[in-house]
């Protein structure tokens, strides 16, 4: 993996960022991935176990996400994924946690995962059909989850959802409806 620099860990980008992000990954013949970790005011955060049978990371917790659509914005692909895979509605974006570059499966990706809040059932997420089998809200305690069904080397979901629980903190210091993470 490559980490991308283009973009402010830490910091809420604008559409202008997020457009470059979008068309430098496209230009160099890569496929647009976004992340939402997903934040409930309570200071968790929201995973998803990835079905048995999906051919990229079966059987394994992952962040809200997916590929942007053709001439699909930024924004626009992670409201997108978010109402998909849980139902709910993107309500706001905020800092970018992971910029990076990853291969799988022959597919070449630019990926890059925020902080976010939504709106909806925070209690019933709608999983969408055939991808997903399981849910929770994660606190910094429960982050050896992630590495269930994951080999020893492969760390990425663990280490982004750590570090967005990091910047969940500062985040909260700057918007007050955003509760910090508790143990």
């Amino acid at each position: 993996m490559t980490h991308r620099h283009d973009l402010r860990i830490g910091a809420a980008p604008d559409d202008e960022a997020l457009a470059a992000f979008a068309a430098a990954a496209r230009a160099a013949g890569r496929r647009v991935v976004v992340g939402a970790l997903v934040t409930d005011g309570a200071g968790r955060i929201y995973v998803q176990r990835r079905g048995a049978e999906r051919a990229v990371f079966p059987g394994c917790w992952d962040l809200v996400g997916g590929h942007l659509e053709d001439g699909e914005t930024v924004t626009a692909g992670l409201a997108r994924e978010v109402r998909e895979e849980t139902g709910w509605r993107l309500r706001t974006v905020g800092p970018v946690v992971e910029a990076l570059d990853w291969e799988a499966g022959g597919v070449s990706r630019s990926e890059v995962d925020f902080l976010v809040t939504v709106d909806g059932d925070l209690a019933r997420p709608r999983l969408e059909a055939g991808k997903h089998d399981a849910w929770r809200w994660l606190r910094p305690s429960d982050l050896g989850l992630l590495l269930e069904g994951r080999s020893a080397d492969d760390r990425w979901v663990h280490d982004v959802v750590a570090r967005g629980f990091g910047l969940l903190t500062a985040w909260c210091a700057e918007s007050p409806t955003v509760a910090p993470p508790r143990s």
